[in-house]
């Protein structure tokens, strides 16, 4: 495991602020015993900030026709829907959640090429909820390849408020690294071919990259 690359100034910076935090209550606290106790609070939410900013060691399932989960999460949606931005026609819309507690870094669910990137400045309202897809700020990322073409968006939440996303138009991809991160609870929404064979359903619990979400026929 390591820890994603364009999160180490917020860590830094988070660092230095808890550190502070702490010599004040140590030195300024008289009741020694609550001193540490906060003191000791404050490192372990430290511990979290870097923990949350890893990004983990997977064995990808995605390939040319096999999609993986871009995210560890719950999934909240499986629908047919039409996918106005770009693919322009009824998709397979599979939307999966990620709580404070999930890997928040993002891996590419196929191989192939970039031939689309948006990214949408927008709201920061509850991500579970149905219209996060369309009024929260998100990045839009379309993938083709000879078997077809995909596209996931990574959408902010309510505690979300920074997308970190890899995609360039023309870049080759490969399924299984990493593609960005989301900070803090946050959703990704994938929009599949019709005839795709969905392998996951709502309530299932999905593990980025090792998880297949669909296989392309």
């Amino acid at each position: 495991m390591v820890i994603d690359k364009d999160s180490y100034k917020l860590i830094t910076i988070a660092t230095i602020i808890i550190v502070s935090l702490i010599l004040l209550v140590v030195f300024s606290f008289r009741y020694k015993p609550l001193a540490y106790t906060i003191a000791g609070l404050l490192v372990l939410f430290n511990i979290f900030v870097v923990w949350f900013h890893r990004v983990p060691d997977r064995k990808t399932v995605g390939g040319d026709t096999v999609i993986s989960s871009v995210a560890d999460g719950k999934v909240v949606i499986v629908d047919t829907v039409y996918e106005k931005e770009f693919l322009k026609r009824d998709c397979i819309q599979v939307s999966i959640y990620m709580d404070f507690f999930d890997v928040h870094a993002n891996f590419w669910p196929m191989t192939g090429e970039v031939c689309y990137y948006q990214y949408h400045p927008g709201n920061y309202k509850l991500a579970f909820l149905p219209k996060a897809s369309e009024l929260n700020e998100h990045s839009s990322t379309a993938i083709r390849n000879d078997h077809g073409e995909i596209l996931f968006k990574q959408i902010a939440g309510t505690f979300a408020r920074r997308i970190v996303c890899y995609s360039q138009e023309g870049m080759k991809v490969k399924a299984g690294e990493q593609c960005g991160i989301i900070k803090f609870g946050s959703r990704i929404d994938m929009y599949l071919p019709l005839d795709a064979d969905v392998k996951v359903k709502v309530g299932d619990y999905t593990r980025a990259s090792e998880t297949v979400i669909a296989v392309l026929k």
